[in-house]
Formats: C-alpha cells, structure tokens, sequence
C-alpha cells in the first residue's frame, strides 16, 4: 500500500509560482501511475495532470496546459506539479492520487491512495 504525502502549497500573488511536492511513504511511487487534482470551495474535486506508471508520458487538463508540469524523481520517490502563472481560479486543495497499472484517468474515483491535500491560495 501507499501513504502518500504532499506538500508546498502556500499563499502566492497572481503570476507567482508554486512547486507541490508528493512523496510516499510505503511502496514507491514509481510504481504507480500519479496524478494531481485539485478542489476549489463549492467545487467538485477536478483533474489536473497526471504521469503514466513506469514513464514520462504525461496528460493535462486544458485548463493547465502551458502552465502546469508534473514530473516524477523516482530517486527521490517524489512526484512534483509545478505551477506557473498563477491565477485567483487556481485557488483550491491540490490532492496528489496513485493508482494501479498504466491508465491514466482524469476521473477521481478511478485512483485509489489519496493524499490529505495541500491548500494553494492566489491573491489577485
């Protein structure tokens, strides 16, 4: 089974820059196929990026493509989103999710380890 644990969230203006950080404690993440959502107040958890197990095929919801990168450090059982151009909608919890196999999934109940969610705020 995996823990997983994220980190680096904070409170950034508008067109800063944010990297989270997603570690594990238990089995590796390079065993996993990892993704990145992210809940808004009021909103349903959404996709935000994901990373194929095994590789470095990766996917993006629209809404970040450009603007956000995720990357695994296998060595360091670590994978990263980083967040450029920050906006005021990028406002939300930012969850990091881990799931058998190869899919990469955009829907949430299709992961199955979840972290406890790292709070990133914008200020306009």
């Amino acid at each position: 089974q995996v823990q997983l644990i994220e980190s680096g969230g904070g409170l950034v203006q508008a067109g800063g820059s944010l990297r989270l950080s997603c570690t594990s404690s238990g089995r590796a993440v390079s065993g996993y196929t990892m993704a990145w959502f992210r809940q808004a107040p009021g909103k349903e958890r959404e996709f935000v990026a994901a990373i194929r197990r095994g590789g470095s095929s990766t996917f993006y919801a629209d809404s970040v493509k450009g603007r956000f990168t995720i990357a695994r450090d296998n060595a360091k059982n670590t994978v990263y989103l980083q967040i450029n151009s920050l906006k005021p909608e990028d406002t939300a919890v930012y969850y990091c999710a881990a799931r058998e196999g190869f899919y990469t999934g955009t829907q949430a109940p299709e992961y199955t380890y979840w972290g406890q969610g790292t709070q990133v705020t914008v200020s306009s």
